[in-house]
C-alpha cells in the first residue's frame, strides 16, 4: 500500500513537471513568435511634418497613446525646433518612448541642439537616423574613397552620440548611400576605428529596387540592422505612383512580411504615414492592414481586405 502511494505521488509529480515544462515551452514559443509584430514593438514614423491635421506635441502624443503606440521616431522641420522640449515632455506624459530622431547629415549647430535636448531630458539609447546621397561609384578606388569620406562624416556624429548613450542609424533614402551594401562597408570601416554605435535603418518604401533580392539582402543586413520600417509594397511602386501604400494594399505585403518573420531578426518595426493625410487615419490603416496580414498568415479567418480611410486606387 505504501509503495502504491509513493508511486502515485511520483507519477503525479512527474506529470506536473512535464506539464509545466510543456506550458512554459509553448508560452515561450508564442511570445517569441508574436514579439516582432506586437503592438509594443511598433514605432510610429513620419507623422510630424507629414500630417494633414498639423498636430502639435500634446495632440500627437495623445494620438499615439490612443492608438496603442509606445514608441515614436521623430522627424521635424525648422518650424518644429522651438517645440523640441515640449515634444519630449508630451511623450513622457503619454508614456511614449522616443526611439529615434531624424538627424542632420553633419554635426552642425542644429544637430548639437538636438543632442542637447536629449541630454537635458535624460534620453539615452535614442537612435539618430542619418541619410546621405551620392552617385554610383565607377571604380574600386572611387568606392574606397567614398567609403572613407562617408565613414569620416558619420564618425563625427557617432562620437557625439556616444557621449549621451546614443546610436547612429544609416538611413536608406536612395542614391549610393541608400544601398545597404555600401552602408555595411561604411559600418565595417568605422569598426576598424573602434566605432561600434552605428547600424542600419531600412525603409521598405525606399527599397522598391531591392524587392527581388530582399530575402538575401535582409540576411546581409541582420547583423547591423537596428530598425525596419514597413510599407505597402507593389512592383515598381515608386515608379507608378504607388510608393507609399498602407499595409495590406500592396501585392507583395504578405510575401515580404513572411520573409521578415522567417529571417530571425528581432528589433523595432516602423509604421509610417509619410503622406499629407491625417496621420492618425494612416497609422490606423496600417495597423488594420497588419492585423489582416497576420491573420491570413496564421490561417485564421481574415475576412475581406481592409478598406483604407486615407488611400484609394
Amino acid at each position: 500500500m505504501k509503495r502504491s502511494v509513493v508511486l502515485y505521488f511520483v507519477l503525479v509529480s512527474f506529470s506536473a513537471i512535464l506539464q509545466l515544462r510543456t506550458t512554459h515551452a509553448a508560452g515561450t514559443h508564442a511570445e517569441s513568435a508574436y514579439h516582432l509584430l506586437a503592438r509594443s514593438n511598433l514605432v510610429a514614423w513620419c507623422i510630424v511634418p507629414f500630417d494633414g491635421m498639423k498636430r502639435g506635441p500634446e495632440e500627437r502624443a495623445a494620438m499615439l497613446e490612443k492608438l496603442g503606440f509606445t514608441q515614436f521616431a521623430y522627424d521635424y522641420r525648422s518650424e518644429h525646433i522651438p517645440t523640441f522640449d515640449a515634444e519630449m515632455d508630451a511623450l513622457k506624459r503619454h508614456n511614449v518612448r522616443l526611439l529615434a530622431w531624424w538627424f542632420p547629415t553633419v554635426l552642425n549647430e542644429e544637430a548639437k541642439n538636438i543632442l542637447g535636448v536629449l541630454e537635458r531630458h535624460h534620453l539615452a539609447n535614442v537612435q539618430l537616423w542619418v541619410m546621405g546621397s551620392g552617385e554610383s561609384t565607377k571604380t574600386q578606388d572611387e568606392q574606397r574613397e567614398r567609403v572613407e569620406a562617408e565613414a569620416a562624416r558619420i564618425k563625427t556624429i557617432a562620437n557625439a552620440a556616444a557621449k549621451i548613450g546614443g546610436t547612429v542609424g544609416l538611413y536608406n533614402h536612395g542614391a549610393w548611400f541608400g544601398e545597404p551594401e555600401n552602408q555595411i562597408e561604411i559600418i565595417e570601416r568605422l569598426r576598424k576605428d573602434g566605432v561600434r554605435n552605428v547600424g542600419i535603418v531600412y525603409n521598405q518604401h525606399h527599397g522598391h529596387d531591392h524587392i527581388e533580392r530582399f530575402a538575401k539582402l535582409l540576411q546581409k543586413m541582420k547583423p547591423y540592422l537596428i530598425a525596419l520600417n514597413l510599407n505597402g509594397m507593389t512592383p515598381r511602386g515608386d515608379k507608378v505612383g504607388r510608393m507609399i501604400l498602407p499595409l495590406g494594399q500592396g501585392e507583395l505585403d504578405a510575401e515580404l512580411l513572411g520573409i521578415i518573420k522567417k529571417s530571425g531578426w528581432h528589433g523595432p518595426i516602423g509604421i509610417l504615414n509619410h503622406t499629407d493625410e491625417d496621420a492618425e487615419g494612416r497609422l490606423q490603416d496600417n495597423l488594420d492592414g497588419l492585423d489582416w496580414l497576420l491573420k491570413k498568415q496564421s490561417g485564421s479567418p481574415a475576412g475581406a481586405k481592409p478598406t483604407p480611410r486615407t488611400w484609394r486606387e
